[in-house]
């Protein structure tokens, strides 16, 4: 579904990423694992459109988009959930899912699309008339998570999503993030953590230096301990 082949990317003519290549497959949940500092986040900007690359190219479903503007690549399917929550601190949790469905097919079915919401995340219809700002880190994290499924995705893009989250909170959001895998959507997470991807990686590739070192099947990947440690410390 999506096809990155030999990316570059960075910022101020410094090159970040040094000709990556990934796919992610219908229904497929990706991993990119690396230490902080090595390219994930770019890797993820430059997909979405927030970074353009100076090389290489991106399609979904063998159709170009690193030629488009981040809200046509967000129109055309792939949506970003950066690190940090980044919601609208001022508005309610209503408020800021219905931002989520801003793409016109995504609006005409915006309370299909809320009632699923709903029930991958039950406790948000209580908390609907409540100011973004006011609820706990874990609480903004999911609905970030929320946010992205109002739009009209094919392609979930999930930036450190248990960054500076309690371990406890930090199950509850991976909890989350699998409840939506097996909803059926691709998903594509950089991450620095090995632990909690097992359960819903079908793939990993170790990124090192704005590079991949290794791809391989995840339950392969993860169990190599050796492996891990080497790269991740």
């Amino acid at each position: 579904m999506l096809t990155v082949r030999d990316l570059h990317a960075g910022y101020a003519g410094s090159e970040v990423l040094f000709g990556v290549s990934l796919r992610v497959d219908k229904g497929e949940g990706v991993v990119v694992l690396g230490p902080n500092g090595h390219g994930k986040t770019t890797l993820l900007r430059a997909i979405s459109g927030l970074v353009r690359p100076t090389a290489g190219v991106v399609e979904l479903d063998g159709e170009l988009i690193s030629d488009k503007r981040p809200d046509e690549i967000a129109a055309a399917g792939v949506i970003h959930i950066p690190q940090g929550d980044l919601l609208f601190p001022e508005m309610t949790v209503y408020e800021n899912l219905v931002m989520g469905a801003f793409v016109k097919r995504a609006w005409r079915e915006r309370q299909q699309r809320l009632s699923r919401v709903y029930e991958l995340f039950d406790w948000l219809p209580e908390r609907r008339d409540q100011l973004a700002r006011s609820l706990s880190g874990g609480e903004r994290r999911m609905l970030a998570l929320a946010r992205g499924l109002m739009a009209d995705a094919r392609v979930l893009l999930i930036d450190e999503p248990s960054l500076g989250l309690a371990p406890v909170i930090t199950e509850q959001i991976y909890a989350s993030i699998r409840g939506i895998k097996e909803s059926g959507l691709a998903i594509l997470i950089a991450d620095e953590n090995a632990n909690h991807l097992a359960a819903l990686a079908d793939r990993v590739y170790l990124l090192e230096t704005g590079s991949f070192v290794r791809e391989a099947p995840a339950d392969s990947l993860l169990a190599d301990e050796a492996l891990l440690a080497a790269y991740l410390g």
